[in-house]
């Protein structure tokens, strides 16, 4: 946590090379993020981008208060994800081919990987849309019920209970076979 203040501070004062970290260091959770979101990854690697520019144009404004800087750039990625929708036509999205699979090993497996992350994200996509940003944060992302909460702006109690419902609703969607 100490070495990450020190780059933000860095950054902050127009170090490019300690951007360049914390961009390398968080761009894979970021996108990981805004592609389970938005299910294409194309426009995601464009919104990833474009929180990260938003990132380095507003990092002057980051401020440490208890919460880690990766929580503020998912907080940046939300809007940026919701300005899209807002933006994009109401279209169905394309399914996503390689997100979080692993192209080394057994080509079955691999391809077998690829068919059930996409099942998934069909499943998803019939969750309410804080059910999937819930999810989003917590698996995917990998965040803790407190990140999550900080994020969403939300208490800790209603992480919980929002994941607990987001869970067994996609326990019953994928159970129903009407993906």
């Amino acid at each position: 946590m100490r070495d990450e203040e020190s780059l933000v501070r860095r950054a902050q004062a127009r170090d490019a090379e300690a951007f360049d970290q914390l961009y390398e260091a968080h761009f894979e959770k970021v996108y990981r993020y805004v592609a389970m979101r938005l299910g294409n990854e194309m426009e995601a690697e464009d919104v990833t981008q474009e929180v990260f520019l938003k990132a380095l144009s507003s990092i002057s404004s980051f401020r440490w208060k208890g919460v880690p800087f990766l929580a503020w750039l998912y907080r940046i990625a939300r809007n940026h994800v919701i300005d899209h929708y807002r933006k994009k036509p109401k279209t169905p999205p394309v399914s996503i081919n390689n997100l979080q699979v692993s192209e080394e090993g057994n080509p079955v497996e691999i391809a077998e990987q690829k068919s059930e992350f996409e099942r998934i994200m069909k499943a998803a996509r019939k969750l309410t849309e804080a059910q999937r940003e819930v999810i989003a944060l917590r698996f995917v992302s990998d965040l803790s019920i407190s990140e999550t909460a900080q994020v969403m702006k939300r208490s800790e109690g209603a992480v919980k209970a929002l994941q607990h419902s987001a869970l067994s609703a996609l326990r019953r969607v994928m159970a129903s076979n009407a993906i």
